[in-house]
C-alpha cells in the first residue's frame, strides 16, 4: 500500500479503544491498562455500553459518543462486528486502526477471506490504516504509546521490531528488558490484511528515532512490494531479518499455510531474497541484538579477518576455533607489528601468533599498548579484545585504560569481558563508549561474522556489474512462437527439440536432437545427426528412462541404433506394459571429455515468482544435492555470486589435471535463461541438465520446458523488477545528432562518474541546491545508476563521443511514492549540450513516463534563480508556487490528469 496515514496508527494525538472492559483477562482491559500505564500524554477513550469507568477513566458508550475523533482505535471487540465499528470510525474521521479482537483464529479459510473483504471495502485503505486483525497491537516508547497486549512497557531506543509472531513479540521484548535494550517502535502485525512488512518498512526508512530494523517473518505475501522497500530501507540502515528456516515449513498449520503460499523451495527462497535485499539474516534473538549493536556503529568490517588478543590462552583459543567454525580467517601478523609487541612484552611474554596471547596479569597500560600496534597492522578486518578475570588485576582498570586507547580508533573493536560482577562494570564501559561488548567470545565473534556478511550483502547492492556480451541477441520471437504453438495444440510440455530451440533462441549451445516413432525412423535421424549418437526412451509414463535402461549411448552405426531401439523397445514393454511408448529421443553425442556436469534450471515460485537454480548435474543430482537458488534479473556478478555459493564452484576454479571452466560462459548461460523465463511467461519450468561445463565453454545435453497459458504482464511475476527495455527511444537533437534516451543501468558507472565530472560548478549548484563536493565515492555513484524501477527512474541521454566511446548528456530522475500518488523529478543538462532541445526531450521523456503508471501528480523544486528551469516547467503545464517553507526555493506541480494521452 504505502506510508499514507500510517503516523495515525505510530504517532496518534489520541486513541480510542473500541470494546472496553473491566475484566481483566480481556483484551480491551489490558489495553486500556497499558494505555494508562505507559503515560501516553494525549486523551484515551475508552468505548464501551457495559461500564462506566474503565482503569479510571468515564467510558462512552458508542463511537458516535466520542467527544473528539481519534486518530488511532484500538478495537477489541469480537471481529463480527469491527465491520460497523469501522465504518462508524470511517465517518466519524478516524485514520488507523488496530484489530486485536478474537475470533479470526477460529475462521476457515473462506470465513477469512469473507471478513477482510468487508473490512476492507468498509476501511478503503489508506482512509483508515488497518493493523491486523490478531495483532498483539504495538509500543512506542518515545511517545510513551503502549497500544498492545504487552504484559510490560519498552524501554525508548534506537532499534525497531516488527513481528510477524505474538510470542516472539513477547520474548524479544523479555529478553530487551532484561538486557537494557530500548526500542523506537515495537509492532505486531497480526494477519496483515492492510499494513504489511513493506508498509512499515518504508514508514521506519525515514523515521530519524530509528537507527536500525530487526524483523521476524514467517511469510511473504507480495514480494515485490516486500523486496521493494526492504532494498530501499536497507540503503538507510540496517535491517536484520530472522526466520525459522526449514521446521516453520514444515509445521505451518492450515491456517499459516494458507497465509504463505505453497512454497516448494521452502525456506532456500527466503533466503537468497533477504540477501537480496541487502539485510542481514541471524539464527536467534540473541544474535539479532548482537548484530544490531554492532552494526548500530558508524564503523564497519570489510572482510572476515579477525585478531583476537586475550590474557587467557585457552579463552582466546575458544574464540578462534568459533571463529574458524563460522567461516572466518585469524589474521596474520605483519612482521613489524611481531616485532613491536616483542620490545613492548618481550618475546618469551606472549604468543608470537594470532590469537595474541598476553600475561594473564597484564595491566590497563600493556592492554591500550598492544591494541594500539594491533590497529596499526593493516591485516585484519577487525579486533576482539577479551579479559578473563584476575584477582591481582581489576577489570575496571583495565577496561578503562582500553576505553581511553580507542578513543580516536576508526577501526572496528569488539570486547568480550569474562566473568560477572566487576566484568558488568566494564561491560557498561564500553557501552557508553560506544565500543561493542559482549559477556562472551562466542557472542563477539558471532557478532562480527554478521557484520562481514552485512557489508558483503550491501556490497552486493552496491556493485557494479560487468556489461553483458554485446552479441546476445536474443529471438524472442521464435522463442514465443515454439511455446505458443505447443499451447495451441494443448500440451503442457515442449518436445526436446522444441526445448532446445527454445534455449538456442537465447544463445544457449545445445546438442542436435531429433524425434524418431519407430526404430527405423531413429536411424534416419542418426544418420542425418551423424555417428555416434544416443537414443533415448520417450513416454509420459516412463519420466526416467534411464532407471530401466532406456538409454543407450555411443552408437556408431545404423545397425547398432536398430538393434539398440529394438532392445529398448522390448525391455519396456516387458517392464512397464502400462506404459504409452511415444517413440525415441536422438541426439548427436556431446563429445566433452573431463568437463563437469551442471545443472540449471528456472521454476516460477506461487509468491517469489520466478526463480533460477544452479548446482551439481548428472544422474547424481539428487543425491548430492548441490544447489543454490537466486531472483531474476541477474547481472554477471551476480550470476557469478550464485555460482560461488554451490560446492562444486571449487572443481570449477579448476585442478593440477583439468583448467578452470569458463565462468564467464556459465554465468552468462543463467543471465540467459534468466532472460528467457522473464520475456516468455507461458514457460512455467526449464530444467538443463547435464550442462556440460569445461574450458572451451558449456553444452546443454538435456533440456526439459513445461508451459501453461498466462495472461498479463508477465515481469509482475518478478519480486524486483528487470531493466524496462521497452522505454529505450532513439530521438534526434536539434544539430541532428541521434541520441538514445533510455533507463539509466548499473553499468552506466563509470560514464555517469565522467558525466558528473563535466558538470560545470553551477550546474551542480542548481542541481543540489549548493555547494557540492566533486569527489563522488564509488557508493555515491552506485545510488545513482542502481535504482530499484519499480519506484525510481532515471533516463539518461546517450550517445557516442567522437572516439566511438559512450558518453551521458543528460539525466532526467523520478522518485515515486510507494502509493502511486506522486512523483519527485530533478533534471540536468551538460552545459555544452544546452540549447539543443535536449532539456525538453527528457523532461517530455519523464511526464510519458509517469503518465503511463498512472501516478497522480508530478513534482519539484528548483532554486529561484533558476529561471531556465521554471520557464521549461512552465512549458510543460507545470504550477510554479513558492515554497512555503524556504523563500530561496519554488514548487514545481503537474496535475497528470491534465495532461493528454
Amino acid at each position: 500500500m504505502s506510508v499514507i496515514n500510517l503516523e495515525y496508527l505510530f504517532k496518534p494525538r489520541s486513541v480510542a479503544v473500541i470494546g472496553a472492559t473491566n475484566d481483566p483477562r480481556n483484551a480491551g482491559n489490558i489495553v486500556m491498562r497499558n494505555l494508562m500505564a505507559g503515560g501516553f500524554m494525549g486523551p484515551v477513550m475508552p468505548v464501551s455500553d457495559t461500564a462506566e469507568a474503565i482503569a479510571g477513566v468515564l467510558t462512552y458508550p458508542s463511537v458516535k459518543m466520542l467527544p473528539k475523533t481519534p486518530d488511532l482505535a484500538v478495537v477489541c471487540s469480537p471481529l463480527d462486528e469491527v465491520p460497523e465499528i469501522i465504518h462508524s470510525l470511517k465517518e466519524g474521521g478516524t485514520r488507523g486502526a488496530v484489530l486485536m479482537g478474537s475470533g479470526f483464529s477460529g475462521m476457515s479459510k473462506e470465513e477469512r477471506l469473507d471478513i477482510k473483504a468487508t473490512i476492507l471495502k468498509i476501511a478503503n485503505p489508506p482512509d483508515i490504516r488497518i493493523l491486523g486483525p490478531k495483532s498483539l497491537g504495538f509500543m512506542v516508547p518515545s511517545l510513551n504509546l503502549n497500544a498492545s497486549l504487552a504484559h510490560a512497557n519498552a524501554t525508548p531506543g534506537k532499534v525497531a521490531f516488527i513481528s510477524q509472531s505474538d510470542s516472539l513479540f513477547a520474548t524479544v521484548l523479555d529478553w530487551a528488558l532484561a538486557k537494557g535494550v530500548g526500542f523506537s517502535h515495537m509492532v505486531a502485525l497480526g494477519s496483515r490484511i492492510d499494513v504489511s512488512f513493506a508498509d512499515i518498512l518504508d514508514y521506519l526508512a525515514s523515521d530519524p528515532l530509528t537507527r536500525s530494523i530487526m524483523l521476524y517473518v514467517e511469510s511473504i505475501k507480495d514480494a515485490r512490494a516486500f523486496m521493494s522497500a526492504a532494498r530501499a530501507a536497507s540503503r538507510n540502515k540496517p535491517v536484520l531479518v530472522i526466520r525459522p528456516g526449514q521446521a516453520l515449513d514444515t509445521v505451518l498449520d492450515e491456517h499459516k499455510a494458507w497465509e504463505s503460499g505453497d512454497h516448494r523451495l521452502g525456506d532456500a527462497i527466503y533466503d537468497v531474497a533477504f540477501r537480496r535485499a541487502g539485510m542481514l539474516r541471524v539464527e536467534n534473538i540473541d544474535g539479532l541484538f548482537d548484530a544490531a549493536q554492532t552494526l548500530g556503529t558508524p564503523k564497519h568490517v570489510y572482510g572476515r579477518k579477525l585478531a583476537i588478543l586475550t590474557n587467557g590462552t585457552s579463552a582466546g583459543i575458544l574464540a578462534a576455533d568459533r571463529l574458524l567454525a563460522g567461516g572466518g580467517e585469524l589474521a596474520g601478523l605483519a612482521d613489524e607489528t611481531v616485532t613491536a609487541i616483542d620490545a613492548l612484552l618481550g618475546e618469551e611474554n606472549w604468543s608470537r601468533s594470532n590469537p595474541v596471547g598476553i600475561p594473564f596479569d597484564a595491566d590497563g597500560k600493556a592492554y591500550g599498548e598492544v591494541v594500539k600496534l594491533l590497529l596499526k597492522d593493516k591485516g585484519s578486518n577487525g579486533i576482539l579484545v577479551m579479559h578473563v578475570p584476575w584477582t591481582a588485576q581489576p577489570d575496571l582498570e583495565v577496561a578503562t585504560a582500553l576505553r581511553d586507547a580507542l578513543k580516536r580508533s576508526q577501526r572496528m573493536v569488539l570486547t568480550a569481558w569474562l566473568g560477572s560482577g566487576a566484568a558488568v562494570q566494564s561491560r557498561e564501559i564500553f557501552s557508553k563508549a560506544g565500543i561493542p561488548t559482549y559477556d562472551t567470545p562466542t557472542h563477539a565473534v558471532r557478532a562480527f561474522l554478521y557484520m562481514a556478511e552485512y557489508q558483503q550483502n550491501q556490497e552486493l547492492l552496491i556493485e557494479t556489474p560487468d556489461s553483458l556480451p554485446t552479441d546476445f541477441f536474443p529471438d524472442t520471437l521464435r522463442a514465443r512462437d515454439i511455446v505458443q504453438h505447443a499451447l495451441d495444440k494443448g500440451r503442457t510440455s515442449l518436445t526436446e527439440p522444441e526445448a532446445k530451440d527454445t534455449l538456442a533462441a537465447y544463445g544457449i549451445p545445445v546438442v542436435e536432437t531429433r524425434i524418431a516413432r519407430s526404430a527405423k525412423e531413429a536411424v534416419i535421424a542418426a544418420d542425418e545427426l551423424g555417428y555416434p549418437v544416443a537414443i533415448k526412451l520417450r513416454s509420459p509414463q516412463i519420466p526416467q528412462p534411464f532407471d530401466m535402461g532406456g538409454v543407450l549411448l555411443d552408437l556408431e552405426t545404423p545397425e547398432r541404433v536398430w538393434e539398440g531401439a529394438a532392445s529398448i523397445l522390448a525391455r519396456a514393454t516387458r517392464e512397464r506394459p502400462d506404459a504409452y511408448i511415444e517413440g525415441f529421443t536422438v541426439q548427436k553425442m556431446g563429445r566433452r571429455p573431463g568437463a563437469h556436469e551442471l545443472a540449471v534450471s528456472a521454476e516460477v515460485d506461487p509468491v517469489f515468482g520466478p526463480v533460477l537454480l544452479f548446482g551439481h548435474g548428472g544422474m547424481a543430482r539428487e543425491m548430492i544435492q548441490d544447489t543454490a537458488l537466486t531472483l531474476p534479473p541477474l547481472s554477471m556478478s551476480l550470476a557469478r555470486e550464485l555460482v560461488g555459493r554451490t560446492r562444486i564452484s571449487a572443481l570449477l576454479k579448476g585442478t593440477p589435471s583439468h583448467p578452470p571452466a569458463d565462468i564467464d560462459d556459465i554465468s552468462l548461460t543463467l543471465i540467459q535463461l534468466s532472460q528467457l523465463i522473464v520475456d516468455v511467461p507461458q514457460i512455467a519450468s526449464i530444467d538443463i541438465n547435464p550442462l556440460y561445463a569445461d574450458s572451451e565453454g558449456v553444452l546443454a545435453l538435456g533440456g526439459k520446458i513445461t508451459i501453461a497459458p498466462f495472461e498479463g504482464d508477465g515481469e509482475r511475476r518478478l519480486a524486483i523488477r528487470p531493466y524496462p527495455r521497452e522505454l529505450e527511444e532513439c530521438v534526434s537533437l536539434k544539430s541532428g545528432r541521434h541520441v538514445t534516451i533510455r533507463p539509466i543501468r548499473p553499468e552506466d558507472e563509470s560514464t555517469h562518474r565522467v558525466f558528473l565530472s563535466n558538470l560545470t560548478d553551477e550546474d551542480l549548484r542548481l542541481r543540489f541546491f549548493g555547494v557540492v563536493q566533486r569527489d563522488f565515492d564509488h557508493k555515491d555513484i552506485a545510488r545513482f545508476t542502481q535504482i530499484d524501477y519499480d519506484r525510481e527512474m532515471a533516463f539518461i541521454a546517450t550517445a557516442q563521443d567522437p572516439r566511438g566511446e559512450p558518453e551521458t548528456l543528460g539525466v532526467m530522475r523520478t522518485n515515486t511514492r510507494p502509493d502511486n500518488s506522486e512523483a519527485e523529478f530533478a533534471i540536468v543538462v551538460r552545459s555544452d549540450q544546452k540549447g539543443e532541445g535536449l532539456g525538453s526531450l527528457l523532461f517530455f521523456k519523464g511526464i510519458r513516463y509517469t503518465k503511463d503508471r498512472r501516478t497522480r501528480q508530478l513534482t519539484g523544486q528548483t532554486m529561484l534563480e533558476n529561471k531556465a528551469m521554471q520557464g521549461l516547467a512552465r512549458k510543460f503545464g507545470f504550477v510554479i508556487t513558492p515554497d512555503p517553507h524556504d523563500e530561496d526555493l519554488v514548487d514545481m506541480t503537474l496535475d497528470m490528469d491534465t495532461v493528454k494521452e
